[in-house]
């Protein structure tokens, strides 16, 4: 399964711990698709996401989240991946 089929099925703390599994090997074997391969740019597009993500979760006619839940973590931390 790929990452961003995962985060639809992210419900519990372990759902999240597997994704996070996923998403370290998906950095060892895939890093040259990663735009934020380093910590300091992942944290950096992180903080910029999650500035960001209402627009995200309007923009794909979702529920702009009050609170973080298992999933909107596993959002923030797979758009960190991809993130400009």
């Amino acid at each position: 399964m790929y990452l961003h089929e995962m985060l639809n099925e992210i419900r519990s703390k372990d759902d999240l711990l597997r994704f996070l599994t996923a998403l370290r090997k998906d950095l060892v074997t895939n890093n040259e698709d990663w735009e934020n391969p380093t910590l300091d740019r992942y944290l950096e597009a992180m903080q910029g996401w999650i500035k960001d993500m209402d627009s995200y979760y309007s923009n794909t006619n979702q529920t702009i989240p009050e609170q973080p839940t298992w999933k909107v973590i596993a959002d923030i931390l797979y758009a960190a991946k991809i993130y400009e």
